[in-house]
């Protein structure tokens, strides 16, 4: 029987370090990072989305960062298909897959696998966002629920994106996600070890607070400024990331911009519980163990000697 490759995931909610442990173990155990976030996807969006910098970038190879236009929405598919490019591209190289990200669909898109829905027509795809426009995410999710109560059960009413997607596949194939989700789907042809970071919610608490003022150094109200001189549709995925609505109030003269962080940062702090939560309940690798780690991570270096062993260990015996 020949053995599945292997790779590596890091997950953890926003703010927790997953890119600072997953660039230290791509410099010490000569791996490649691959984004797993679903926000750092997108070109536009450097700052808002604290995506690695370009120091970070050039210490270890990194792939899968601001790659999409934000006109154009990323999906769970799309994300699958192309992080499984990037981890036979890094396999052929010799090097390890570090999956790095707090975006629990996407790692459950490799270990569970998912629907093979077929592609839904422009038409469709575009009535499921001029509805969302007028009614609302709520207001979509109860017309969901009156033609798809199986797979409107599943969702948020507020969770805009899923429940968008949820009428789009309904309208385009005449069946539920939950209908076709039933059918199974096929897991990623390798092996899956995680480490999760879950810090004490206290840590997670001040390192949110004052992150947007941080970016707000760095530049973020002008890269906002350009991302909505794009005039883009609101209801895209890139135009809701973290700090976008908040700064772009701002902009419009609606708040000030120590009001915008606040809110930003208020926003940031109640995802941050919807994630963990998220990954407390699931299982990130199937079939294999997972190392967690109840702290906030800066690096390998705060870790001890025995710590390190620990961890290089874990990811060298492949879970």
């Amino acid at each position: 029987m020949v053995e599945l490759p292997h790779a590596l995931i890091v997950a953890g909610p926003t703010c927790s370090g997953k890119s600072a442990l997953a660039l230290g173990l791509a410099r010490a155990l000569g791996g490649v990072v691959i984004n797993a976030d679903s926000m750092q996807v997108y070109r536009e969006l450097r700052i808002v989305t604290a995506r690695p910098s370009a120091a970070e970038e050039a210490a270890a190879p990194h792939v899968l960062y601001g790659v999409r236009p934000a006109a154009e929405a990323g999906s769970v598919a799309w994300w699958r298909g192309a992080a499984l490019d990037c981890m036979n591209a890094v396999l052929a190289d010799g090097r390890l897959p570090i999956l790095c990200g707090g975006t629990g669909m996407y790692f459950a898109s490799l270990t569970d696998g998912i629907a093979d829905i077929p592609p839904i027509a422009e038409e469709v795809r575009a009535e499921a966002r001029w509805l969302l426009a007028e009614q609302g995410p709520r207001g979509l999710h109860e017309a969901l629920a009156k033609v798809d109560q199986a797979t409107a059960a599943r969702l948020r009413p507020q969770d805009s994106q899923r429940v968008a997607r949820a009428w789009e596949v309904w309208r385009g194939t005449g069946r539920g996600l939950a209908a076709w989700q039933r059918e199974g789907a096929h897991p990623a042809p390798w092996r899956f070890s995680a480490i999760l970071i879950d810090p004490p919610r206290d840590a997670l608490r001040a390192a949110i607070s004052g992150r947007f003022s941080a970016m707000v150094k760095e530049g973020a109200v002008d890269e906002v400024r350009d991302l909505l001189a794009l005039g883009l549709d609101p209801a895209l995925p890139a135009m809701r990331a973290h700090g976008v609505p908040e700064l772009g109030a701002h902009l419009r003269g609606e708040i000030s911009l120590g009001e915008a962080c606040r809110r930003a940062e208020l926003v940031t702090g109640q995802y941050t519980k919807r994630q963990a939560t998220w990954f407390r309940h699931r299982e990130l690798a199937p079939a294999a163990r997972m190392h967690t780690i109840h702290a906030r991570v800066a690096g390998l270096e705060q870790f001890s000697e025995s710590e390190c062993h620990e961890i290089f260990s874990f990811v060298q015996d492949g879970g």
